[in-house]
């Protein structure tokens, strides 16, 4: 391939993997819906049509979806960050560290999810605590007296712990496999070697654990 038609190539894929990384993280619906659908089903379960106990573990569902989104896209975004700096380094020089901007220079080394999509993260993250304990509150400790039978033991309130419980270990696996992933990825596409010695490390993109 000539010259002219790798960069033209290079500058195409760039433009593109931009794009893709503002479809990633302007998804702010995710979070809007998880919360509308909560009080959604909420309304529905006060007004009995729909069971209390079903209602939560289906809010908990929705928390695990939007955890499960947020994962995906904290990757794609970093991953794709990453060929952005590689094809950065195809034109810009050293000096353009100080220049332009020193992003380009290293990479990050974790899988750390940018600051908009952590917020969203720690909203479903509350949202799913204050569930758990209204749950709790309201069906769990009004059933339990001094006797403690499993006549008063009704299995269907369980049904939002045990989604929890899943979604736990759920989105655990799916953490270490997308981190696991992009190690191998850096590991794999390192880019072209720049030299970093002219700048300080940022706390904005770290290239140390």
């Amino acid at each position: 391939m000539s010259c002219d038609k790798r960069d033209e190539l290079l500058i195409k894929m760039y433009e593109t993997l931009n794009n893709e990384i503002s479809r990633h993280i302007t998804i702010v619906w995710q979070s809007i819906s998880v919360v509308i659908g909560a009080f959604t089903l909420l309304s529905l379960a006060e007004k009995n049509l729909l069971n209390i106990d079903l209602a939560m573990g289906i809010i908990i569902l929705l928390i695990i979806w939007l955890f499960d989104h947020l994962i995906d896209s904290g990757y794609w975004y970093n991953r794709n960050l990453v060929i952005i700096a590689n094809i950065e380094r195809q034109f810009l020089t050293p000096d353009d560290l100080r220049d332009i901007h020193s992003y380009f220079g290293s990479h990050r080394v974790k899988n750390t999810m940018i600051t908009h999509l952590r917020i969203q993260r720690n909203l479903g993250a509350v949202l799913g605590i204050l569930i758990i304990s209204y749950h709790f509150y309201i069906r769990v400790i009004p059933g339990v007296n001094l006797k403690l039978n499993w006549e008063n033991f009704d299995l269907i309130r369980t049904i939002p712990y045990l989604i929890a419980i899943y979604g736990f270990f759920y989105i655990r696996k799916r953490y270490k496999y997308t981190n696991q992933k992009f190690s191998e990825f850096i590991a794999n596409s390192p880019g072209k070697q720049v030299d970093t010695s002219s700048i300080r490390p940022s706390i904005g993109h770290p290239d140390q654990p």
